[in-house]
């Protein structure tokens, strides 16, 4: 927790900066690859750099995390920092690449705000920072523990063992050890960082969830063609090909209540959903579960008959589709975009979200409105970055 003096100059700055924040995060950035380039070709996702969307979700976090100090709420506070500490560990950062951030993004501060940083504004802020950072960092090293690894040291070699189609523009990879050991086990929803070069030198990164079932020796992930990293993966990664791969990580995971959940996902996010899914069957679940799904139409829905399969074992299970374009074939098949104004919806389920944003935001309201709380909401990103 920060201190009151601090807390109180927070609070008589927060609309000031958080008026400023993107206009911050966007000067934050080009300052700290100017001086670490590296971090921009082989760390930090460029596609998103050059939309600005990066500066959107760090902005973003910066003043929730500052509002939260003023009214402090732990179970939102645990969110946020559970959702960037996973996806930090699974790049691999350390505690010695946050003071790189904080001489970057303070620099920013005093270019945008100008005289307004007074001394005491700026050690309030300072404070903010390093509190945010000491919790992130507490929050990583308990993951790498808990994984087995030392902070930051996440990666590994692996050979891809098989390529299967699994839409037309979607492609499944299974990948084994390269000493025949069996890879490391993860938590049904998880992720791993795969890290590819690219023709200009650059080693980019992106995440993709793994769709196999816990205790194989393989790992299993797909990819849509979209993005550098993915078009890179669809033309130059094959059977007998090595990757570079992170130890798993991810948040998207199922919860340990035993009570109802609903699975949504448009597109590639189905992908944690056909993980979640295989480990449901393999114990034995029989708890209620609703699986709903959007896309484009049958003929490009990538993984539609693991899906259907999945369902079909779980006794508590019902499958909802819906199709940009084609013809409703089942009871449970819409056309057209996501709705659940006629979908029975239990006010007491767990929701898993995956999907692009609009898509979330859409289940997101359509959930809220049928009186599952907020709360109950947990969302995974997929977008056009990969």
């Amino acid at each position: 927790m920060i201190s009151t003096d601090a807390r109180t100059m927070i609070e008589a700055t927060l609309p000031v900066v958080a008026a400023h924040i993107e206009e911050i995060t966007a000067n934050f950035y080009p300052r700290m690859f100017a001086e670490h380039p590296e971090l921009l070709s082989d760390l930090f996702n460029r596609t998103n750099q050059k939309s600005g969307s990066q500066s959107t979700v760090l902005a973003g976090s910066i003043a929730a995390f500052a509002t939260l100090q003023l009214d402090y709420d732990a179970a939102a506070q645990r969110g946020i920092i559970e959702r960037i500490s996973h996806k930090h560990a699974s790049l691999g950062i350390i505690a010695d690449q946050y003071p790189i951030v904080h001489k970057h993004l303070f620099a920013a501060i005093v270019e945008v705000l100008g005289d307004a940083v007074t001394p005491e504004v700026a050690a309030a802020w300072d404070e903010l920072y390093w509190e945010m950072a000491n919790v992130l960092i507490g929050r990583e090293n308990e993951l790498y523990a808990q994984a087995g690894v030392t902070a930051g040291q996440v990666w590994r070699t692996v050979r891809i063992v098989e390529r299967d189609q699994v839409s037309p523009d979607a492609v499944s990879f299974t990948l084994a050890s390269v000493d025949g050991d069996p890879l490391p086990d993860f938590v049904p929803g998880q992720y791993v960082s795969v890290q590819v070069p690219l023709e200009d030198g650059a080693n980019q990164i992106r995440q993709y969830s793994l769709t196999g079932r816990v205790g194989d020796p393989t790992w299993r992930f797909s990819v849509k063609l979209d993005g550098e990293v993915s078009t890179w993966l669809h033309e130059h990664a094959f059977e007998g090909d090595d990757l570079s791969v992170s130890t798993p990580f991810g948040d998207l995971t199922l919860p340990d209540d035993g009570g109802p959940l609903l699975l949504a996902s448009a597109g590639i996010g189905c992908t944690p959903m056909i993980g979640l899914l295989h480990h449901l069957v393999a114990t034995g679940d029989t708890r209620p579960v609703q699986v709903m799904h959007a896309d484009r139409s049958r003929a490009r829905q990538p993984h539609r008959g693991e899906l259907g399969r999945l369902v079909a074992q779980l006794p508590g299970a019902t499958l909802y589709q819906w199709y940009e374009h084609g013809v409703s074939a089942e009871p449970t098949t819409r056309i057209g975009l996501i709705d659940l104004a006629d979908v029975p919806v239990d006010p007491s389920s767990t929701a898993l979200v995956c999907g692009p944003t609009g898509f979330m935001s859409s289940v997101r309201d359509a959930l809220v409105d049928r009186s599952l709380s907020a709360e109950r909401i947990q969302f995974e990103a997929f977008g056009g970055t990969r």
